[in-house]
């Protein structure tokens, strides 16, 4: 494990920060002066601007700019040599010892963060064999929990990309077509079992067409962000059957503002878990693929103080993100720069690293007691639900920044 790398950006070299030199992840911020969003690092309290530097030659990746645009696809679509030549000279204009630059350093405080690149495609998966096994035992029983196919295929379905926001973005309770197990009908309103799933989501970086192998797939991978699959359970419940979920995961999908790359998680990488059944050979994992991550989800009622529902962890996934990716392109599906696949809700075997609330409520037969003494089944109108995630090094934490929305009152109907 590194030991943390020490800068001339003080905040950096705090133990609780997020973003030491060891990390320098990637955004997109608009600060207060009329500027239009553009790439920046996260480092300590502030943002290094990348595009007024590269615009005075101290970085220049692709000898054009790829920094004065708000996305970094253009950046990731130079490859990995360019990945790592930024982070290497990164680390150099940060490194304590060299000339500070504070003429390039922007509050974090100041601005407002925006997506940090465009999303070309979204696809969900359903990795973590502990919430597989939660969910299926509510629906199925415990015998009957896990899919024939789960312990053999990474399952997944192709979502929205228009829905995917950044963290900060209100997200209205959605309307759809419900029908519970004792009505005679189906009827049109908001959803009453509107829900979270804690998720990591990996980046696509280098487009490939055709079948690509774990290991590539490992490398094609430009870095991860926190995310959270807001899903209308009751929706869900009536609409899945035959072709899976549609409309109660289309409302809005949340991400963290900072992308951590790759190459900052390292030192952190893991084996997935211990195969119950072998996977076929096109599957296997050469090298270890997960990552020791850990990620927490905090419930915060309109006006009243925050609740840490839950603590888990990435390395709980059965699946990889480049297992995802690798079966993803099996069929001989193209994937671009800019895709986005989540991980699947990450739950703990224990009640209280659960990823949802589906699963901590088991269904809404044993509410959540929060620390504000009220209660909760599924989320209520107003409630902020926020993620957090760090990979934790000796003496400093690899972070992501917050994940967070509040849910606001559904639209009305009309007739």
């Amino acid at each position: 494990m590194t030991d943390l790398i020490r800068s001339w950006v003080e905040s950096a070299n705090a133990p609780g920060t997020d973003f030491p030199l060891n990390n320098l992840p990637y955004g997109v911020f608009a600060a207060d002066d009329g500027t239009m969003p553009r790439c920046g690092v996260a480092i300590g309290d502030r943002i290094f601007d990348l595009c007024a530097a590269e615009g005075d030659g101290l970085v220049t990746p692709a000898g054009h700019p790829v920094f004065d645009v708000p996305y970094w696809n253009d950046f990731m679509d130079l490859g990995h040599e360019a990945w790592a030549e930024l982070r290497a000279r990164l680390t150099g204009l940060l490194s304590e010892g060299a000339e500070p630059r504070p003429e390039y350093l922007v509050n974090q405080a100041d601005v407002r963060m925006h997506m940090p690149f465009r999303v070309s495609e979204y696809t969900d998966f359903y990795a973590s064999k502990n919430h597989a096994f939660n969910v299926g035992s509510m629906f199925r029983g415990s015998e009957n929990a896990l899919p024939p196919n789960w312990l053999h295929i990474p399952i997944g379905y192709n979502g929205r990309a228009s829905s995917v926001v950044v963290s900060g973005t209100p997200v209205v309770r959605p309307n759809g077509q419900l029908k519970g197990p004792d009505d005679d009908a189906p009827r049109f309103g908001p959803s009453r079992r509107f829900d979270i799933e804690l998720e990591m989501g990996a980046i696509v970086g280098q487009p490939s067409d055709g079948p690509i192998t774990v290991a590539e797939a490992f490398d094609n991978i430009f870095g991860y962000v926190l995310l959270n699959d807001w899903s209308a359970r009751d929706i869900q419940a009536w609409e899945y059957q035959p072709l899976g979920p549609f409309q109660a995961k289309a409302t809005a999908t949340t991400i963290s503002p900072w992308i951590v790359t790759a190459a900052a998680l390292e030192p952190f990488r893991i084996p997935t878990p211990a195969r119950e059944v072998p996977l076929l050979p096109y599957l296997a994992e050469p090298a270890p693929m997960l990552y020791d991550i850990t990620l927490e989800v905090g419930l915060t009622p309109e006006g009243g103080q925050e609740t840490v529902l839950s603590r888990t962890n990435v390395r709980e996934l059965y699946y990889s993100a480049a297992q995802q990716l690798a079966h993803h392109t099996s069929s001989g599906c193209p994937m671009r720069v800019g895709d986005l696949l989540g991980s699947g809700t990450i739950s703990g075997a224990d009640p209280d690293a659960r990823g949802s609330l589906l699963e901590m409520s088991w269904g809404g037969k044993a509410p959540i007691t929060l620390d504000t003494g009220e209660s909760r089944s599924f989320i209520e109108d107003g409630d902020t639900l926020t993620l957090r995630g760090a990979a934790l090094g000796k003496g400093y934490r690899i972070g992501f920044g917050a994940c967070s929305g509040q849910v606001r009152p559904a639209r009305p109907v009309t007739d």
